[in-house]
């Protein structure tokens, strides 16, 4: 009895894959379509450093961000730290934050690229190379012992994006 119950189901779930299929291809031949709300995918605009790197939360305006970087740049981010849910106050514990680097580009060319991203709120720098970006508020900081290194650092960028 179990067996006929279960080759009954499989034959009624063909049946229903089937004429959801056949209903679909009636109506798009008659010029009707579903509508749909996708939203763009951006998660194919940045790597991910290591699989423990949270990005699944990410809003379409974050990564809308990163995209822009990997298209002013030629290059994809490659995000080291998004979701971090014990972070305190930071951006990162609600998921607004990315910190990244970008093989192969200049600090200098990701920190104007990120500041040309609509929607851009934070953008920091820290020594070891590494751009943070967020959709918080906006404001700018370098965490270098306190000191901007450089001719192509973030002083620089504050100088030039209050001109702009």
């Amino acid at each position: 009895m179990r067996i006929l119950s279960r080759v009954v189901l499989a034959c009624l779930m063909t049946a229903s894959i089937a004429l959801s299929a056949i209903s679909a291809d009636a109506a798009e031949k008659n010029g009707k379509r579903r509508g749909t709300s996708f939203k763009h995918d951006y998660s194919a605009a940045y790597t991910v450093q290591r699989v423990s790197v949270r990005t699944a939360c990410f809003p379409e305006k974050l990564e809308a961000i990163l995209a822009h970087i990997r298209a002013k740049t030629g290059k994809k981010p490659m995000v080291t730290s998004g979701h971090r849910p014990r972070s305190g106050t930071s951006q990162h514990s609600r998921c607004y934050a990315a910190d990244i680097r970008v093989p192969g580009v200049s600090e200098k060319a990701i920190l104007a690229a990120a500041a040309s991203a609509p929607g851009i709120g934070g953008i920091g720098r820290y020594c070891n190379g590494i751009v943070h970006v967020d959709i918080g508020p906006q404001r700018r900081w370098a965490h270098c012992g306190g000191k901007s290194k450089g001719k192509g650092g973030l002083a620089n960028l504050k100088r030039h994006h209050r001109r702009s």
